[in-house]
């Protein structure tokens, strides 16, 4: 699975406290991959792992002042799996 949020209100000047939190889960729990940037975030992992993660990040975001979390969640699939196979 994959990931992609950001949290808000932005700050242009610093990370706020809420974005800073989310990024600490992210980068702290077991995925695969984490790219974070100034407005979006992406982490990837096993479904288990992804899902952990997204609510540790809603919960502790909000907890430190995120007035919104906009997430995306998209499952995705070892490469080539089911594409072009014939039924």
């Amino acid at each position: 699975m994959r990931v992609e949020f950001t949290t808000e209100p932005f700050d242009l000047d610093e990370a706020p406290e809420h974005a800073v939190v989310a990024r600490d889960v992210v980068t702290g729990a077991e995925l695969d991959a984490v790219d974070v940037g100034p407005f979006g975030n992406t982490a990837e992992g096993d479904a288990e792992q992804v899902l952990g993660a997204v609510s540790a990040l809603l919960r502790e975001s909000l907890r430190a002042g995120a007035t919104r979390v906009s997430l995306q969640v998209n499952v995705i699939g070892e490469a080539g799996r089911g594409e072009g196979d014939a039924t």
